[in-house]
């Protein structure tokens, strides 16, 4: 289920499969950035301050990365709106005061011995 403005029927956070899909990609991202700062960090030559930019990136990403995807849409609040709650109408007009409608009454009575249904 993806969420769209547009489509948005309730107010549902997303679905479990969706969310974890979102955050392992996140994840995948953040790690394969750390892999290119450590590639870059060793392949750069001579070495300045960039290495140790790239070196200190390589070392704190998977912290961030392990943080980011473990939090999830939990931090995020959704309020879920009530079912009951609907759009108020303008109050009815009391029934006109004329004849009463017909009633139909039904009831079930137990067939007579001797006679059974026909199929």
């Amino acid at each position: 289920m993806r969420r769209t403005p547009d489509a948005a029927v309730t107010s549902l956070p997303r679905a479990p499969r969706d969310e974890a899909h979102g955050r392992v990609r996140q994840y995948v991202i953040t790690m394969s950035i750390r892999m290119a700062c450590f590639v870059l960090m060793l392949v750069m030559q001579p070495l300045g301050w960039w290495t140790w930019v790239l070196g200190i990136a390589a070392a704190v990403l998977p912290y961030i990365a392990v943080v980011f995807a473990n939090a999830g849409d939990d931090s995020v609040e959704t309020s879920v709106e009530s079912p009951q709650i609907g759009i108020g109408a303008a109050p009815s007009a009391p029934p006109a005061a004329g004849p009463s409608p017909d009633v139909i009454t039904l009831s079930e009575t137990t067939p007579a011995r001797g006679s059974e249904p026909r199929p």
